[in-house]
């Protein structure tokens, strides 16, 4: 259950986030401890000497060190009790989203109303509390907001119960979930009033730095936790047992990683050991030279990522830009929820924040990708360039593949990919975030850009017929953005085409590869630009 008492006034309040009012067993009994960054990446063990203005002292081998409470939890019988709080907004569900974006988003807004975060990781829970402080910290209290960081399965839970104000999750709402909350007068959580994207993520595969594998093939990966493959000396490594690490049952990453490995095909993970967030799972693997294990980017913390090599022999490297056009195959959207009850003041607002391109800072700085708007060279040495370059048996195929490098090379390729929902020929839910991204990229570019929109497919049914499908996607998306910018892209020539099925991103032997190649790219040049 998430507790949520009230404080007793204004000046309790600014006493528990600044000051550490709580209860101590013996503030000087020096009593070993163990303080854990947030990331997993540092543990700290010494005798906790006291806690004052929101500091750790603690005494170690190397001597007495403060450490800031927001920068760490605190575990062992003698860490301090908090007394219970009650907060204005609390948030929900997925670790990755609670322990990995939130401190810093959480800071971004309170700067953004000229005002200072404090946080304190409560001890003996995933709870984190922050007391937003007006005029830089010196001023009153503006509210307090609790991050309870556990599984994107209990952000649906809480917001089923009430517990919580915002759900947090590393994936989208599943249908039975979604049918649950809709039966008890929770709305619909896949309307766009109710699901909010705030950034994209990838899973990366992580190994022990001295681990000599440095990349395995899907079908590898499947092997390995499906319990196939059980010795690295399989895949190139050393003779040494494979020690598989997962998430448990209810963990959006569990969940996004077994579909890009397994697809619909359901399978048994083999003998692993359960860890219970992305911290904890960057530790392990970090400290035992036979494991193997998945977090996101943001966890990695040290240890070794592997490549993956799909099924048409492509290699797969996370980066930001693969990751914003979303065809790396272990990308993932990040997302918050609320009821149809409507959102409080407070929550609108924080809402409103991280959806805007003044998160963006912070959330890159928490080493995920936010939904800004970058852009890649498209030269002619480029990977792209090199696949349109490959002979084909089909003279129309290579009169289109001649076509595209003629004029991609005169292009910039943007970030911004906008693909449909499945079996439909409406924009999905993401669509509308960049184009409002793209207008504010666009709004400052000088007079006689170009902007081509230019569709793809997957390589289901006739040649020609996806020539014509992506001319007409792309149109219509074209046609989208002018309308949803009227008067703001002035200076702007807007124009579309489409190449159909050829230089797909992905392999289009399995759904989620067909689905990654049905898109609308935006391609940008500029005066001057060859």
């Amino acid at each position: 259950m998430l507790k949520n008492t009230r404080f007793k006034g204004s000046s309790a309040v600014r006493a528990l986030a600044v000051t550490g009012a709580l209860m101590m067993p013996g503030a000087s009994s020096a009593d070993e401890v163990t303080l854990k960054s947030v990331d997993g990446s540092v543990d700290l063990v010494g005798e906790l000497l006291r806690f004052e203005n929101n500091v750790y002292t603690v005494r170690t081998i190397i001597g007495e060190l403060n450490v800031s409470a927001e920068q760490v939890r605190c575990s062992g019988a003698d860490c301090p009790v908090f007394d219970e709080v009650e907060t204005d907004l609390v948030l929900a569900g997925s670790d990755t989203v609670g322990l990995g974006l939130m401190p810093l988003l959480l800071e971004g807004w309170a700067a953004s109303q000229d005002a200072e975060a404090s946080m304190i990781n409560t001890p003996g829970s995933a709870d984190v509390i922050a007391q937003i402080v007006g005029d830089q910290g010196f001023g009153e209290p503006i509210n307090a907001v609790k991050v309870s960081s556990t599984t994107s399965g209990d952000a649906f839970r809480y917001l089923l119960s009430g517990e919580a104000d915002i759900g947090m999750a590393s994936r989208p709402i599943n249908p039975q979930e979604a049918n649950i909350l809709r039966a008890a007068g929770k709305g619909n959580l896949r309307d766009s009033s109710q699901e909010h994207i705030i950034a994209v993520d990838s899973l990366v595969v992580i190994v022990h730095p001295d681990n000599p594998v440095g990349e395995l093939t899907i079908d590898q990966m499947a092997g390995i936790y499906s319990g196939q493959i059980r010795n690295w000396a399989e895949v190139g490594g050393k003779n040494a047992p494979i020690n598989i690490h997962d998430f448990r049952d209810g963990s959006g990453t569990r969940s996004s990683f077994l579909n890009a490995v397994f697809g619909a095909n359901t399978a048994e993970i083999a003998d692993a050991q359960v860890q219970p967030n992305n911290a904890e799972m960057s530790d392990t693997i970090n400290k035992d030279p036979n494991a193997i294990g998945y977090v996101g980017y943001a966890f990695k913390r040290g240890a070794k990522t592997l490549s993956l090599v799909n099924e048409c022999g492509i290699t797969m490297t996370p980066d930001a830009f693969s990751v914003r056009t979303e065809e790396y195959s272990l990308q993932r959207r990040l997302y918050l929820y609320n009821a149809a009850n409507g959102l409080s003041e407070d929550a609108d607002a924080f809402v409103d924040y991280v959806q805007s391109s003044e998160a963006d800072e912070m959330i890159e700085k928490s080493g995920f990708i936010s939904l800004g708007v970058d852009a890649r060279t498209q030269s002619n040495d480029s990977q792209r360039a090199l696949a349109l370059l490959q002979p084909s048996l089909d003279p129309t195929e290579r009169t289109a593949k001649r076509q595209m490098l003629r004029t991609m090379t005169g292009y910039d390729r943007l970030s911004s990919t906008f693909r449909f929902r499945t079996g439909s020929s409406q924009l999905d839910e993401r669509a509308p975030i960049d184009m409002e991204r793209l207008t504010e990229h666009l709004k400052d570019a000088p007079e006689g850009t170009r902007v081509l929109f230019v569709g793809f497919t997957d390589s289901v049914g006739t040649y020609r017929n996806n020539q014509n499908l992506s001319e007409r996607r792309a149109a219509a998306v074209m046609n989208t953005m002018a309308n949803s910018s009227a008067g703001v892209l002035a200076n702007i020539q807007m124009s579309s085409t489409g190449f159909g099925e050829i230089v797909p991103s992905a392999c289009n032997v399995n759904a989620q590869g067909r689905e990654i190649n049905r898109r609308v790219e935006v391609w940008v040049s500029t005066p001057g630009q060859s």
